[in-house]
């Protein structure tokens, strides 16, 4: 084979892997690009989240999953008998789900049947399942900064997929 005819196979084969070069370089911007609207969306919009546990039964059930919004705990908009998902005032690297029975300023009656002020910056979170409920009434108020999100939507199981409701609403 003659040099000329060889060095053109030579370039159309560094052209055909510089054109592949090229789209894995766009899909790697697109998925980067994908990525990066994702996380802005589950930090400040909302995400899909696993409730797991017994605690708020019968409002939730473990593995039911749930839409929940970032909003009304960044503006403070969250109003008592909201469900919220919060960081375990236990286990900082646990995520629990409780409903907000008291915000700071607010009495609650524990089960001794004392009644606890909620101080500034804290609220007061309950399971629903009060006899299977790891809550404030074992650690005490939480403070309003380990507030993550609000739980406003069951997705799955579709059968109860709907908002949930206030109890004042039911």
């Amino acid at each position: 084979m003659s040099n000329s005819v060889m060095s053109q196979s030579k370039r159309k084969e560094n052209e055909f892997y510089d054109l592949e070069r090229q789209k894995i370089g766009r899909v790697t911007v697109r998925l980067v690009q994908f990525g990066c609207v994702v996380h802005c969306i589950d930090r400040y919009v909302g995400s899909f989240v696993m409730c797991c546990g017994d605690s708020m039964v019968p409002t939730l059930f473990n593995n039911d999953i749930v839409l929940a919004e970032n909003i009304s705990v960044a503006y403070k908009k969250l109003q008592k008998g909201d469900i919220v998902i919060a960081r375990s005032p236990a286990d900082p690297y646990q995520f629990i789900c409780k409903r907000l029975v008291a915000m700071e300023g607010d009495s609650v009656i524990d089960d001794n049947s004392e009644r606890q002020y909620v101080p500034k910056g804290h609220v007061w979170l309950e399971g629903d399942n009060h006899r299977n409920s790891n809550d404030s009434r074992h650690y005490g108020p939480v403070p309003a900064g380990l507030l993550n999100r609000r739980v406003f939507f069951r997705v799955w199981p579709f059968s109860y997929m709907g908002y949930l409701k206030h109890p004042a609403e039911r």
